[in-house]
């Protein structure tokens, strides 16, 4: 059953907002709703030193008109809001002959991959305080040298109704929740920092001591290792990058480069290479929204298309980009389920959304031994890309020098720098221990979009470290 109510719409007056859209001589138009709510709180010094709840409601419509796109959004949903936005949209696609009125209306439905139901008034602030506490008291409680805690949690719920001039409606609805917490430590002559956070499309089920005390375990561990650290000389070696967080490579680095638009406006190193082998036959990237609970799991994407599994590399072989529908449109082939958007108040672009590198056939180890004189990193901080190209520079909080085939030293503070498709283009093996990273990563391509990242470890040939 379609919720118009939430809107204060029907299906007549979804219809003449895209006629008012195609009235200019637009060859598309869509209409997409949304309703948010977010909930969050920071605790400092053991105390809450920030809440809100928030609240985000309103409609935003596109005109599709050849290569231009019109938008316009409001913030209102009553008649003459939504009407002006719509021929605001118009005006600037700005076209001569009018698309027709789709003769039937059909809905659209996705798989369903995280909870429908908004449970989150299960959950009232006292409990969200209490959790934070919970993990506050760990820390100082398991290691002495903590001095600080920042703890951060925050939960939403959205619904949207998306409609267009195909004559397909859908709609989708669900939660999504979050916790990060940083660590300051001392042992008197060193101060050190840590953090970690988790995040699922998951309702107050989530907030588990399980959860909290894994989060409190990951955050020591790390610290652990960063006391033991050292930074150490760079150069042009062997790489071996770790299962998990090491996939900030391939969103960053490579996934981009995949991204529809990069290639149809001709921008990106991979526009001429579909259908041709780009990297070792072994290697098989995936761009994902159908992983249940995930961050980057959607059921329906921002233009109506149910979430899918999309191959980018398969066997060594570039198989696909990803696809919004106008770059579908340009290809002449069906849209990845990779439209997406930051909020009404955005048109939808290409975006990633769970991106991973499957399984090889060789263990961790294998690599490692592989290696006589280089770095083993696994945890990643901010960095630097050039989308088109690829070229990179990413900081390395922790790993290990590699010596001989075995991990030797602890290091820290480097960074490793390289060009994304050649480095794709430069793993030599790649193991079988998979693991996805659901930390609270978001991609911030003109706007913000919550996504997940994972990989198993793989060899990198040559990498620069500096």
């Amino acid at each position: 059953m379609i919720d118009y109510d939430l809107f204060s719409v029907n299906q007549e007056i979804v219809q003449k907002l895209i006629d008012t859209a195609l009235s200019k001589g637009a060859d598309y138009a869509d209409v997409y709703f949304e309703y948010a709510t977010l909930h969050e709180f920071t605790m400092q010094d053991k105390a809450v030193n920030a809440a809100g709840i928030h609240t985000d409601y309103g409609v935003g419509i596109r005109a599709i008109k050849g290569d231009r796109t019109g938008y316009a959004y409001s913030e209102s949903t009553d008649f003459t809001s939504m009407e002006n936005a719509a021929k605001m949209a118009a005006s600037i696609a700005d076209g001569t002959v009018c698309a027709k009125r789709p003769a039937n209306i059909s809905q659209v439905k996705g798989m369903s991959l995280y909870p429908t139901e908004d449970n989150f008034a299960s959950f009232p602030t006292e409990k969200a305080i209490d959790y934070l506490r919970y993990m506050d008291n760990l820390l100082f409680d398991k290691d002495k040298r903590v001095e600080k805690v920042i703890g951060r949690i925050s939960y939403s719920y959205a619904k949207t109704l998306f409609f267009n001039s195909l004559g397909q409606i859908s709609q989708d609805s669900g939660p999504l929740s979050s916790v990060s917490v940083s660590c300051i430590l001392s042992d008197g002559s060193r101060t050190e920092t840590a953090s970690t956070s988790r995040s699922f499309r998951m309702g107050v089920e989530m907030f588990s001591n399980a959860l909290a005390e894994e989060i409190v375990e990951d955050i020591l561990k790390k610290a652990s290792h960063q006391f033991k650290a050292e930074s150490i000389n760079g150069g042009e070696m062997p790489v071996v990058m770790g299962a998990g967080g090491s996939g900030i490579l391939l969103h960053e680095a490579i996934g981009h480069t995949f991204e529809a638009d990069f290639n149809r406006k001709g921008t990106s190193i991979f526009c001429d290479k579909l259908g041709k082998k780009i990297c070792d036959s072994a290697i098989n990237i995936v761009d994902d929204g159908t992983v249940p609970f995930n961050r980057g799991a959607i059921s329906i994407d921002d233009e109506g298309v149910p979430g899918q599994k999309t191959y980018m590399v398969k066997d060594g072989v570039l198989n696909s980009y990803l696809h919004d529908r106008i770059s579908a449109a340009h290809y002449g082939v069906p849209p990845t389920g990779n439209g997406r958007r930051e909020s009404f108040r955005f048109y939808p672009l290409p975006r990633m959304r769970a991106t991973y590198m499957e399984n090889g056939n060789c263990t961790e180890e294998d690599l490692i031994r592989r290696v006589k004189k280089g770095v083993y990193v696994d945890t990643f901080s901010n960095g630097q890309v050039e989308i088109g190209a690829g070229d990179f520079t990413f900081f390395v909080q922790s790993g290990y020098l590699i010596e001989n085939g075995k991990l030797t030293k602890p290091i820290k503070d480097i960074n490793v720098i390289g060009n994304g498709p050649a480095a794709l283009a430069d793993i030599v093996a790649v193991a079988d221990n998979f693991k996805m990273d659901n930390s609270t990563w978001t991609c911030g391509k003109e706007q913000f979009c919550c996504v997940s990242i994972g990989m198993p470890s793989v060899l990198v040939s040559k990498l620069v470290v500096g």
